[in-house]
């Protein structure tokens, strides 16, 4: 059985709409620009997401072929250019416990977001740098690090994982209600489970945490409306330790690109 990547995503923006890739680029923190920007508080400076602000998933982030320009789409707003910048200052942002420097990319982003949400906020992009090191607990490597992802550079789901989530559920629902990285087909439901290093292409990545599972699964992320599953039915099946865990955090070994069609081989 040949398993295959069939899909690649990278989400400019923390909890804002992903992109599809037909290669990635795999740089220092994950895919290249995956969660380089984030959303937070204008006062507490701490992180917003989809769990406080469900329509952030409508909000269409794209980042220009050289990543110095990122253009911004949400219904009933108009269009806005923000050019990368580290021109309007530093802010010390919090991703849960997370401390992180982040460039602040302007009043106009600022107010553009601010309006959209309802909320005082302001939009930043990790600096050049700033390193946030990926959880020392399961990180094989110092080095290792991480955007403003919640804790690991990249995670994996496998299609057969989620057939076999939607052969249970009432409803079948998309891929992207799990914000994927990297989706691959051929193997077994929840193989991906039991894998700790992988190869794809000419990469090496570790296996190393299941992810657990929050509320942003439950918001259809084409409309941002909200409903119990899948965690209601997930819970009778991917309970672990009060957690429900779907899919898998990896980390890559070294810069490299991935395309959609590369072989995964399970070496570990």
């Amino acid at each position: 059985m040949t398993i295959e990547v069939s899909e690649l995503n990278f989400y400019p923006i923390k909890s804002c709409r992903g992109t599809t890739l037909d290669t990635a680029q795999i740089a220092l923190r994950g895919i290249d620009h995956d969660r380089e920007w984030l959303v937070v508080n204008a006062t507490t400076n701490n992180f917003i997401t989809q769990r406080e602000i469900a329509k952030m998933c409508l909000i269409e982030p794209q980042v220009s072929e050289d990543g110095k320009v990122l253009t911004l789409n949400a219904p009933g707003m108009e269009k806005i250019i923000v050019p990368v910048t580290d021109q309007f200052g530093q802010r010390r942002v919090t991703v849960w416990s997370n401390a992180c420097r982040a460039d602040d990319q302007g009043d106009a982003a600022a107010q553009w977001f601010s309006r959209y949400l309802g909320e005082d906020c302001r939009l930043v992009r990790m600096s050049n740098t700033h390193k946030r090191q990926v959880d020392q607990r399961y990180a094989k490597r110092k080095t290792d690090q991480v955007g403003f992802a919640d804790g690991f550079p990249i995670l994996l789901i496998s299609e057969e994982s989620l057939n076999d989530l939607n052969n249970r559920l009432p409803t079948a629902l998309p891929m992207n209600r799990f914000r994927p990285n990297i989706v691959v087909k051929g193997c077994d439901a929840f193989a991906e489970d039991s894998w700790k290093t992988i190869k794809i292409g000419e990469l090496l990545f570790d296996v190393v945490k299941p992810c657990a599972r929050c509320v942003i699964t439950t918001i259809d992320q084409s409309s941002a409306e909200k409903s119990p599953e899948p965690l209601k039915t997930m819970n009778l099946f991917r309970n672990k330790g009060n957690k429900l865990m779907f899919g898998q955090n990896i980390v890559h070994h070294s810069a490299g690109k991935i395309s959609t069609g590369d072989v995964l081989e399970v070496l570990d």
